[in-house]
């Protein structure tokens, strides 16, 4: 199963999406993040932040839609936008597509233990998401 996040930057939402995607869908699922205006860097605290409850995403990069493989994107069966305040990508696709909005923890103000905060609010409410969505997809 092909499973794509997006969100704008592909340097937070998305990112921390897929690492978590790939924990608790382990690895019979293809997944992959992706924006379409990619930042180029994916954002440190969200790595922080990840690295919080033991999911390393610190290799991972920033990318755009049209770095992806193109069998992956012809053969998608799942979309998810993790949009909120902006206007998310969309991709032309049969997949299905869901929608989690999400406020885009780089844009808070503050300390950095502030901002760090806002990107674990959005991380565990991603981590839940999935979890539903994990229990929705998997046969029982």
């Amino acid at each position: 199963m092909n499973i794509l996040f997006l969100c704008v930057a592909n340097s937070a939402r998305s990112q921390i999406a897929e690492g978590l995607a790939k924990e608790i869908l382990g690895s019979d699922y293809n997944i992959q993040s992706a924006g379409s205006q990619p930042s180029g860097v994916v954002n440190p605290l969200a790595v922080k932040s990840m690295q919080e409850i033991n999911i390393d995403i610190a290799s991972h990069h920033s990318k755009s839609i049209s770095d992806l493989n193109k069998d992956f994107i012809d053969n998608l069966d799942y979309v998810i936008t993790l949009c909120a305040e902006e206007i998310c990508p969309v991709i032309i696709s049969k997949a299905k597509k869901l929608h989690w909005s999400n406020p885009d923890p780089a844009s808070a103000n503050g300390t950095e233990a502030e901002r760090l905060n806002a990107f674990r609010v959005v991380r565990d409410n991603i981590k839940k998401t999935m979890q539903e969505f994990y229990r929705e997809i998997t046969p029982v």
